[in-house]
């Protein structure tokens, strides 16, 4: 069981995992064989009790992958179509167009929108519908990078702005670390972890469940210099971080997710190599793979960085939990999708 509230809560994990299931379920698609659902404080599934609201009268906002849009309206048409799930007026709520950027494709048809610009307008008739929670499932699944890129910032400003409990579903570890503040792991059909996203994705014991290629952590920082070279210096609990140049203004705090397979361990402070980020730190755990790798869960200041290692490499060091080492962390390998306000 989880509840969530204002802002972005994500569901992770494989395909079967039944994160689709649990969306299904909240909306009364499908029907639990046992158990209860409460949207707003309203109980709209309850198996013991014999509750089972209609879907279309839950208040329930879904977006699919593919949009789901009627072709031969226009997008006002589209969006117009809502009012009926709706409580409230036949004016067109300007709020929701300006914040999902879509003002000036209201006489546009569908088949002429690109894919981003088609699923804004999928979620743009969601909330039209006056919901009290918003489902995305995958809604950029189906879109090429730049597409991602171009529908990213609207994502952003409907967590910021639009006062809803949103439930994302996402096969992507990036998508999630920027976008949610909480996320629910699932594994065969079951919840396997639930709480803060920068805790779930820097807990070591999770790493198998959120994928180990993209196993990393999240970092919080603050914005310090800006460098003619195209780096930009951050400053974390610990000292400086150098990272590609951003755009964020001096001072500012923004996220940055650091991917285990890109963090090396040294025992010493090496001298005369090129990377440029070398970060004291502490082992606090290590978990052996299947494999050949390795976890290591490192206390850096008031941070946590995971670090992806052989086996081999860890016993050869002699790591153990306390055991004082440096992380090591090329420059290059953040990527800037990888940072966020």
């Amino acid at each position: 069981a989880f509840s969530v509230e204002s802002g972005v809560t994500a569901l992770f994990g494989p395909s079967g995992s039944g994160k689709t299931t649990v969306l299904k379920a909240i909306s009364g698609l499908l029907h639990p064989d046992h158990g209860k659902i409460d949207i707003a404080g309203r109980s709209v599934f309850d198996r013991e009790k014999g509750i089972n609201v209609p879907t279309h009268k839950r208040q329930v906002g879904y977006v699919f992958q593919d949009a789901r849009l009627f072709p031969h309206l226009t997008v006002k048409g589209n969006l117009e179509y809502a009012y009926k799930f709706a409580d409230r007026g036949r004016k067109l709520d300007r709020k929701i167009v300006d914040l999902l950027g879509i003002g000036p494709l209201l006489e546009r048809r569908i088949d002429g929108l690109s894919g981003g610009e088609r699923q804004r307008v999928a979620i743009a008739r969601a909330l039209f519908s006056d919901p009290k929670i918003l489902l995305l499932d995958e809604p950029m699944a189906a879109l090429d990078e730049p597409r991602k890129r171009e529908i990213f910032p609207y994502l952003e400003r409907l967590r910021d702005e639009a006062g809803l409990p949103i439930i994302y579903v996402s096969h992507s570890l990036s998508e999630v670390a920027r976008l949610a503040s909480q996320i629910a792991t699932l594994k065969d059909g079951k919840m396997a972890s639930f709480g803060a996203t920068s805790d779930v994705m820097s807990n070591p014991t999770l790493v198998q469940d959120l994928g180990i290629r993209t196993a990393g952590s999240v970092l919080r920082a603050q914005v310090e210099n800006h460098f003619p070279d195209g780096i930009s210096e951050l400053r974390t609990s610990v000292g400086s971080l150098f990272i590609p140049s951003v755009t964020a203004p001096l001072e500012s705090i923004i996220n940055l997710r650091i991917l285990a397979r890109d963090v090396i361990i040294s025992l010493s402070k090496p001298e005369n190599i090129s990377a440029l980020n070398i970060l004291p730190a502490k082992v606090v755990s290590i978990k052996k793979g299947e494999g050949p790798g390795t976890i290591v869960e490192l206390a850096s200041g008031e941070d946590r960085i995971l670090a992806r290692i052989t086996s081999r490499s860890a016993e050869t060091l002699g790591l153990s939990v306390n055991t004082p080492c440096f992380a090591i962390i090329k420059s290059l390998s953040i990527n800037p999708g990888e940072v966020w306000t």
